[in-house]
This record gives C-alpha cells, sequence and structure tokens, in this order.
C-alpha cells in the first residue's frame, strides 16, 4: 500500500515507521532539519527496550509525490484543514483519508477534501515520545480502532487491517466508530479539561472533591449530548471509568495540561468543543462545557496580551 502520513512527531513516527516495513511510506513534515534526518540516516524507534531503525521516505511537501492509497493525519487537529490544502495533490479519487486524532469531529474537515466513502475516523490506543531528531520511543502496542461513516462498500477496512497487522499493529474495525471517539471523549472533555485549566496532574481529580465535582458535571452534559445522538453513555459507568483513570495514573499530565503549561494551542476545539457544537445542534444546553472551552483559550491567549499586572 503507498501511504503518507502527514505529521512526523511522536505518533506520526511511529506509524509511519512501522509501516514502512512493509509498505511504500512518505513521511511528510514541515521541518526541513526532521525531513533530512530521516533521509540521510532513517528513523529509530525503541519498543520493549530494543531500538530498530524503519526507513521510510521523507518530504517537505507533496510536491512530486504520486498520489496516495492512503493519508494519515497525525498532525494537531487545529492544523488538519491547512495541512490537508497544502498536501492536497497527494489526494485522487482512489485515496483514503484517516483521522486518528484526538476528539471529534474531523470528519468535518476531512469531508472537505474526500467524499464520504472514504473517510476514515478512529482512535489509537499506541502512545509515543519524542527522544531526538528522527528518533522517538513507542510506548505501548495498543490498539488501533476505526470505522467508517458508511458502508464499506470496497472492503478497504480488512485491507487495512492486513496491512497495519503485518507492521506490528493492532487493528479492530467497528460498525459504530462514534461510540468507541465519544468513550474516549467523556475522558477527555472532564478529567483532561479540568487537569488542564487548574494545571495539576492527572490523580488530584478524583482526590479533590471541587475538581471532582466538576468533572462529574462536565460528564452530565456530555453524556446528554450523546445521548441525544443516539450513543450509548450511562453516566455512573463513565464516572467510574474517569475516577479509575485518574486513580491509575496520578502522576499523569494531560496534553491540554502540558500544551497550556507550556504556551502552545491545545485542541479543546475538537475535545470540550465537539460536545458544545452538537449539542448546539441538538438544542441542548451545556454551560459547563461552554465555560471550559472559553476558559481554556482565555489561558492560551494570556502571553499574546501586551501589558502586565
Amino acid at each position: 500500500m503507498r501511504i503518507a502520513v502527514i505529521g512526523a512527531g511522536a505518533m506520526g513516527s511511529v506509524y509511519g515507521g512501522l509501516l514502512s516495513e512493509r509498505n511504500e511510506v512518505w513521511l511528510i513534515d514541515s521541518r526541513s532539519e526532521l525531513v533530512e534526518r530521516i533521509r540521510e540516516e532513517g528513523l529509530l524507534i525503541e519498543e520493549e527496550g530494543s531500538s530498530r531503525l524503519y526507513r521510510p521516505r521523507a518530504s517537505l511537501s507533496a510536491e512530486g509525490l504520486p498520489e496516495m492509497d492512503l493519508v494519515i493525519l497525525f498532525v494537531k487537529a487545529f492544523s488538519s484543514e491547512e495541512a490537508l490544502r497544502k498536501n492536497r495533490k497527494l489526494i485522487g479519487k482512489g485515496t483514503r483519508l484517516l483521522s486518528l486524532q484526538n476528539g471529534s469531529g474531523h470528519e468535518e474537515i476531512l469531508g472537505k477534501f474526500a467524499e464520504r466513502e472514504r473517510i476514515i475516523i478512529g482512535t489509537t490506543e499506541d502512545n509515543g515520545a519524542v527522544l531526538g531528531l528522527g528518533h522517538v520511543r513507542r510506548g505501548g502496542g495498543g490498539k488501533t480502532n476505526v470505522g467508517m461513516l458508511c458502508e464499506d462498500r470496497e472492503a478497504f477496512l480488512p485491507r487495512l487491517k492486513e496491512s497495519f497487522d503485518a507492521c506490528g499493529f493492532s487493528v479492530r474495525i467497528y460498525g459504530n466508530i462514534q461510540q468507541l471517539i465519544w468513550d474516549k471523549l467523556f475522558i477527555n472533555s472532564s478529567l483532561s479539561a479540568v487537569t488542564g485549566i487548574l494545571q495539576v496532574k492527572m490523580g488530584y481529580i478524583s482526590a479533590n472533591e471541587h475538581a471532582w465535582n466538576l468533572c462529574c458535571a462536565l460528564i452530565h452534559e456530555a453524556a446528554e449530548a450523546a445521548r441525544a445522538l443516539g450513543l450509548c453513555a450511562e453516566e455512573e459507568e463513565i464516572r467510574e471509568r474517569v475516577r479509575r483513570t485518574s486513580l491509575s495514573s496520578p502522576g499523569g499530565i494531560t496534553s491540554i495540561c502540558a500544551d497550556l503549561r507550556d504556551g502552545r494551542r491545545t485542541e479543546v476545539d475538537t475535545i470540550s468543543g465537539s460536545v458544545v457544537r452538537a449539542a448546539q445542534r441538538l438544542g441542548i444546553e451545556v454551560p459547563c462545557q461552554r465555560f471550559v472551552v472559553d476558559m481554556i483559550h482565555a489561558m492560551e491567549e494570556r502571553g499574546c496580551q501586551a501589558g502586565s499586572l
């Protein structure tokens, strides 16, 4: 399979590297020093205490590259549309687009570049960390969960599964992928969002009464929106799952928390923001989720304002 991975950060490198074992893979990234390193020295991936060198192809853009069978997005969600627009030459009539990004609603962006039957959305339980230029660590072989918005008439998903599984991934195909995406969204739009606002580690949420109360209010609103969409959302079960997540990783730092700490833009618009947009379409009030979106954006913009106290 001919595959382009847009975004050669930790996860893009993990997928691009492993998939290059049995596929023609192009890593597309705007950082010239990274592209040059991969071209000259390959991509080093550490996993379970050992290191292996992979040789995906690398490019700064789609210029001069052929159309792909599959394009995988591994950029921050707020950069998706720009990344696809800049690399539009990769997308032909038969190209599938795949998003494994955090949050929900990515199909709205992908739909601007491909027909509905060529859009694949999902989640990944894999994780990765950048150790250096062209050097990443794969933290675990979790499942890659995928599904389509309509019937897979050309049976592309089994082909994707066969290709990915042969390269060390574990793909599961879902008939209702939106349920799985929202199951992950319940955690990110509550626990992760609150850790970002409070700038605390994950364990604080279950340990502090007030943080937990806010988390539960956010879960309630997200669950109401999900049920209105026809999805399953048992609030007691979701609360327990969020609580276990907090307890099992007390020292964990969420991406929203880290982004705000380091002065970066967050993906809140595809996390809490996607709950707000769904609720608005359905006529449901979600004031706590709206507060979270506004608060996180206000925190993002603190460094942009002139003057000081």
